[in-house]
């Protein structure tokens, strides 16, 4: 073990200690700290950020992404190499599966003329996967890595011309429990991968040549002991079109507001278990909300640090992600999220992301997703195909196992 790494996991070390305590402080902390602490934070981050005078939905490619993108690849696939063997092999990122389940996506019939494009251009209600993760990039104990939580939602029946020619009927939205990316573009994601491969990610925020404090403060700022994945709010982070020159960020927002605490001594898949508890007991509806690009400087669509602040544009609601009760069975819950792929490109091209890392995400998602896949012998499968939802729900042993921590 190196000296950089013995300093990244002596920092781990208190920050799975702080997480013990966590639930019993955390409340308090953000009612008082989190609005200044982000608003300060958001400031230093935005002063320093100059104005390209671009218009509403407007991109500006670097000729360089192609080879940044590339780069990434294949970094997080010799981590996904070195990591798993043949038959094992999880994704890169959002890594732990807690539950893939069932739900309905109702889109709101009473929408403004601005808004009704894509999946939101008319009333209707489409079944959806909807996969509750953890961060990554490997599965340890939920108390662990809990820090931030990510949702993948793939709505089923969509028809269209489709971004990706892989699924010819899905529509995917993903996200996470934080307003901003870990990274504010792919430049600076790819030095982020590289200290992950050396086991050193925290020392990208810290490191003293070329520190990157204001995202660690941002993610810190959300990055908490989650009592369950139904109760967190999740932010995509990243732009996405709403039709033709109209960019937009969306959020999936627990609709009752239910707030438990984690045991003080949890067991390894206490997140996994909230959910198929809380899923056996009772339905449970998030709502889907859109936030509108009103200003292409202070909302923009290149840098992922950024917080799209709502008193420029408020979050308005769409539509309702409903997840009727359901029984989770854990050998079916592997067996699905090893054969599901969520890709953000999984898109109409009304709804195409936006801004350089998303994207990256084209290739890198799609090349991952295909080497996990391959070494696991679970050949891509289209699931917007009627006749996948009851084999894919037919498990092998195998498949039970890969999501062990």
């Amino acid at each position: 073990m190196t000296g950089a790494q013995r300093v990244n996991d002596a920092i781990l070390w208190c920050v799975q200690l702080e997480r013990r305590v966590d639930p019993y402080i955390r409340p308090l902390l953000d009612r008082l700290l989190r609005r200044p602490v982000q608003a300060l934070v958001q400031w230093l981050i935005n002063v320093r950020r100059r104005d390209e005078h671009l218009r509403l939905a407007e991109e500006t490619v670097r000729p360089e992404e192609a080879g940044i993108a590339e780069d990434i690849t294949r970094q997080m696939a010799r981590f996904i190499a070195r990591e798993y063997a043949p038959g094992c092999a999880q994704r890169a990122g959002n890594t732990k599966t807690h539950g893939v389940v069932r739900g309905e996506f109702t889109v709101s019939a009473d929408l403004p003329e601005r808004l009704r494009h894509g999946v939101f251009s008319r009333p209707t209600t489409f079944q959806a996967w909807v996969r509750f993760a953890g961060p990554g990039p490997l599965s340890p104990p939920d108390i662990k890595d809990n820090g931030v939580l990510s949702i993948g939602v793939k709505l089923l029946g969509v028809e269209g011309e489709k971004l990706l020619d892989d699924e010819r009927s899905t529509q995917d939205f993903t996200g996470i429990s934080a307003p901003t990316f870990t990274t504010p573009d792919v430049v600076e994601n790819l030095k982020l991968q590289r200290h992950v491969f050396d086991g050193t990610p925290l020392l990208y925020f810290l490191g003293p040549r070329d520190p990157h404090l204001c995202d660690l403060v941002m993610q810190g700022l959300y990055a908490k002991t989650h009592s369950s994945p139904l109760e967190a709010r999740y932010w995509s982070c990243t732009p996405y079109l709403l039709g033709e020159g109209q960019a937009m960020q969306y959020s999936v927002v627990p609709r009752d507001g239910t707030r438990t605490r984690a045991p003080w001594n949890p067991p390894d898949d206490y997140l996994r278990e909230a959910l198929a508890t809380t899923l056996r007991e009772r339905d449970v509806t998030f709502d889907f909300l859109v936030q509108v690009q009103t200003d292409p400087h202070r909302m923009p669509i290149e840098n992922a640090s950024v917080v799209w602040p709502e008193r420029l544009s408020s979050f308005i609601p769409v539509a309702t992600l409903r997840l009727p009760r359901q029984v989770l069975d854990a050998t079916q819950q592997f067996a699905l999220a090893d054969r599901l792929s969520f890709n953000p490109w999984h898109a109409l091209p009304e709804h195409r992301p936006l801004g350089n890392q998303n994207r990256a995400r084209r290739a890198i998602y799609l090349r991952l997703s295909g080497l996990r896949q391959s070494m696991n012998g679970t050949p891509r499968e289209d699931p917007g195909d009627g006749t996948w939802l009851g084999s894919a729900t037919r498990s092998s042993g195998r498949a039970s196992r890969r999501d062990t921590t």
